[in-house]
């Protein structure tokens, strides 16, 4: 799984209750996996709808349109 546009694996989604708080993560295999610093339990689900954004690029969609 990486990025359709610049073929990243790194991401981040944002909280949907706080704009400004971001959680990012890498792509191992199909599974997102957060960075060190993020809490785990403050986490948030990413199921295949959930909106995410590319790390570096412009990129953003739907966890599932990952290819």
């Amino acid at each position: 799984m990486e990025c359709p546009l610049c073929g990243s694996k790194s991401f981040y989604v944002k909280d949907p209750d706080d704009e400004y708080a971001l959680y990012p993560f890498d792509i191992v295999g199909q599974s997102p996996v957060f960075a060190e610093e993020v809490d785990a339990s403050e986490c948030p689900e990413i199921d295949s709808r959930t909106r995410t954004f590319c790390s570096k690029c412009a990129w953003n969609g739907r966890f599932e349109e990952l290819g």
